[in-house]
Order: C-alpha cells, then sequence, then structure tokens
C-alpha cells in the first residue's frame, strides 16, 4: 500500500468522495493531524532534520552564543539603519 497526500478543489469533493466511496475496498482515508495544524510538516521535518544532521557532522558551522550575540548586533543595526533609509 502507499500513502500519498491528495488536494481537491472544494467543488469537486463531493465527486471524489463518490468515487473513494465506490473503491472503498482499495482506498483507505484518514486525515493527518500534522497536515491539519501545517500543511508543510513534512517539508519542515525533513529540513530540520538536515539541519540537525548538518550541524552533527560539522558540514554547517555553528556560533557560540558570544558570536551569535555579535552577529545579531550587527544585524539590529544595519536593519535600523536602512529603516531609516
Amino acid at each position: 500500500m502507499q500513502t500519498l497526500s491528495v488536494q481537491i478543489k472544494d467543488d469537486y469533493m463531493q465527486q471524489f468522495m463518490n468515487f473513494v466511496k465506490n473503491s472503498h475496498s482499495n482506498i483507505t482515508i484518514s486525515k493527518d493531524k500534522n497536515l491539519e495544524f501545517d500543511p508543510y510538516f513534512y517539508e519542515r521535518k525533513k529540513d530540520l532534520e538536515q539541519i540537525i544532521e548538518d550541524s552533527e557532522n560539522g558540514t554547517m558551522e555553528m556560533l557560540s552564543q558570544e558570536q551569535y550575540d555579535h552577529e545579531m548586533e550587527i544585524f539590529f543595526k544595519d536593519l535600523k539603519a536602512n529603516a531609516n533609509l
């Protein structure tokens, strides 16, 4: 069995549900709670897993708290300076 995510136009929903009802022995429908809260849940999860892997294997540079604070201070100064343009 395979799992797919399907988007259905509102005006086609009843026809789709009729199709599913007629194919009930081959199709199971269930709601994914993760997708109800965040339609991009699985994409974000994959991205986060990649970030974690990259930080653990050293591919992604990690900043110390002091480096982070310094970078954020520069960022906010630049942001404030550019907001006044």
